[in-house]
């Protein structure tokens, strides 16, 4: 039986979120937000963080810091339940990884100093611990930039190893999408972007051309849509979800708490349809608290919200990992 339901490497960041600021700011004059919130960050950190909320074993080798930042991140991280025995200890001189989120009326921006985010090497992961799951997950492809050219390798060793695999690339802040991408692509089974790093990463702006270019390539292609919901494609199908309707206080996190949700319902084995809503229903609870991991620290938040749109977290008892295989390439259909 294997010790973990999902396995991720990555990396942690805290995050400090500014609300109640202008659209258009003034270069050279002193602004007051309303408000603020200094919360766990980093997809790959918020994904682990809220799989275990929803009950997923969990085990995440990020890179550490000798700092208060790590201190926070690490202590909230295993209040929720995930297991870091095997993170790989601080590095001389490298701080952990910040993002200051200036959040506007309508957007938001995103200002990031890297620190532990791209010092990550694939020589410092325990591919035992990783490969002792049924799902590996990596985020943050264009932030780790250390381990960015070995990812098609880890991907395939965890393959090899039999498990399933996903892969959220996120933004690219230098805008160029380069790096092993198509290798990568080929390499895993699941790929989760969103809209604008679909057209990216595709090289086609037309969302069709885009989405038909890259269902060729990946065996499922999971794309998330904002308020328009999300849409799967596997095997020529395509399974869509409309998004939960909710009284927003931020987006940051939401795309990492749908990853979350849909691994989590997918490892349980759950089909696409139910993975596909429950991705849904978990991206709009992270959007009714602050950051990313807010309204899932808060369980009694998080059971109230699943409760009012009648729905409770997939449990199983541990299928193996052959199951997802299997689940992966003979999908339950629905009509569409």
């Amino acid at each position: 039986m294997s010790r973990f339901d999902v396995t991720l490497a990555g990396e942690i960041t805290m995050d400090l979120v500014l609300y109640g600021l202008p659209e258009h700011l003034p270069l050279e004059q002193e602004l007051l937000a309303t408000s603020m919130a200094l919360t766990l960050g980093g997809s790959s950190a918020i994904t682990a963080h809220n799989l275990a909320a929803l009950g997923s074993k969990v085990g995440f080798i990020p890179q550490l810091a000798s700092d208060p930042f790590t201190e926070l991140c690490v202590c909230t991280l295993k209040h929720a339940g995930v297991d870091l025995s095997c993170a790989v200890q601080p590095k001389p001189g490298i701080g952990t990884g910040v993002t200051v989120l200036l959040q506007h009326e309508t957007s938001r921006r995103a200002l990031t100093s890297s620190g532990t985010i791209s010092a990550l090497r694939f020589e410092d992961l325990d591919l035992d611990y990783l490969t002792s799951g049924r799902h590996f997950h990596l985020s943050s492809f264009f932030l780790q930039s250390s381990l960015q050219q070995e990812v098609p390798r880890l991907l395939r060793t965890m393959h090899e190893a039999g498990l399933t695999t996903s892969l959220d690339t996120n933004d690219d802040p230098t805008d160029r999408w380069q790096g092993p991408v198509l290798d990568t692509l080929r390499a895993v089974d699941i790929f989760m972007p969103n809209e604008r790093e679909l057209r990216s990463i595709s090289g086609e702006q037309d969302f069709e051309h885009a989405v038909q270019k890259l269902a060729q390539i990946v065996p499922m292609l999971v794309i998330k849509c904002g308020s328009q919901g999300a849409l799967v494609v596997h095997k020529g199908q395509h399974y869509t979800a409309p998004a939960v309707p909710v009284e927003v206080v931020d987006a940051v996190g939401a795309g990492d708490s749908f990853n979350s949700g849909f691994l989590h319902a997918y490892v349980h084995g759950a089909d696409i349809p139910e993975c596909l809503s429950f991705g849904n229903l978990t991206g709009a609870c992270s959007t009714t608290a602050n950051g990313g991991t807010q309204a899932f620290s808060n369980k009694q938040h998080m059971l109230d919200f699943f409760s009012k749109h009648k729905k409770t977290p997939f449990r199983s008892t541990s299928p193996s990992s052959a199951t997802q295989s299997d689940n992966l390439t003979s999908p339950e259909t629905i009509p569409m």
